[in-house]
């Protein structure tokens, strides 16, 4: 089977798009297209799903994916580091990453790293797609909110996640701490809360945690964004359960103040996950330990 046409259906794989494909490879859009159909003829499998926007890899892709991604990369690595001359810090690295923490946090910390050569492709989602994706080899390393558990993944704790819950200057007034303390969440019953979801997951692990109890209204406000929930507390919409990182300077400037300051606050771990076997490629062990270094600054 040609390396070419293997190479090529990696990339869009991994990039999800004929186009951004093309665009890493510098192949017109008509080759990538010509060249995927000859490798399904090849395999007798459908491959990808066309879609509006991009492609989907089906079943057998992702499987695909999985077991030929080690190989490929390593040959690649070879061919860069030894016939090439190319220094391997300078390839591409697929980063995938929770929306807020990655865009706030992990992708300022790294600006030095890309300044220096490093090539980035961020994908932003929730956890347990992102770690589906890396496990189906569509990401180099992810950054994950959610452990990883499955098989042929390692995850290494790299920072914990406090959760404040915030209000506007105003909501503190009516609701001193002292109260919050004494009635628990009986004290906040009736005050607007503002999630990220229907199901309330930061809002209801702060409940878990702090008052041992679930909360019982739904939310005022959902938006699936922290960075607009925080606008909304600001605006004084109601109250919400945001991690610390996230709002420190509102809190610093009191746009927003912590409504209470438990002796444990809850804290969530977030873990930097690679497939097994992958940190033999140096650019991905050298993203790897710096982003391990580095994750103490995003707390």
């Amino acid at each position: 089977m040609d390396l070419t046409l293997l190479r090529t259906f990696l990339a869009v794989h991994r990039a999800g798009s004929f186009t951004r494909a093309s665009a890493s490879l510098g192949l017109s859009q008509p080759a990538i297209t010509a060249q995927i159909r000859t490798l399904e003829k090849q395999v007798g499998k459908q491959l990808f799903e066309r879609l509006p926007r991009g492609v989907a890899p089906t079943g057998p892709a992702d499987d695909l994916a999985r077991r030929l991604a080690p190989h490929l990369d390593a040959i690649e690595e070879i061919a860069a580091r030894e016939l090439r001359g190319t220094d391997p810090m300078r390839r591409t690295v697929h980063l995938g990453g929770p929306t807020e923490l990655t865009a706030l946090r992990v992708l300022p910390s790294l600006a030095d790293l890309v300044r220096r050569g490093l090539r980035l492709r961020v994908t932003l989602g929730p956890g347990d797609t992102l770690l589906a994706g890396l496990a189906a080899a569509r990401h180099d390393l992810v950054i994950s909110d959610v452990r990883p558990r499955a098989r042929g993944i390692v995850g290494t704790p790299v920072t914990d996640e406090e959760y404040v819950l915030v209000g506007a200057p105003n909501w503190a007034s009516r609701l001193p701490q002292s109260r919050i303390r004494a009635q628990g969440p009986a004290a906040l019953e009736g005050v607007p809360l503002v999630g990220e979801a229907e199901e309330q997951p930061l809002i209801r692990r702060y409940w878990s945690t702090v008052f041992d109890a679930k909360p019982t209204a739904p939310a005022a406000v959902t938006v699936p964004d922290l960075r607009a929930v925080l606008e909304c507390v600001r605006a004084g919409h109601g109250i919400a359960v945001l991690p610390r990182y996230l709002c420190a300077e509102a809190l610093d400037r009191r746009a927003v103040v912590a409504l209470l300051e438990p002796e444990l606050p809850p804290l969530h771990t977030v873990f930097l996950a690679v497939r097994e076997g992958t940190l033999s490629q140096p650019h991905i062990a050298h993203l790897h330990g710096e982003l391990i270094a580095r994750a103490a600054r995003w707390a």
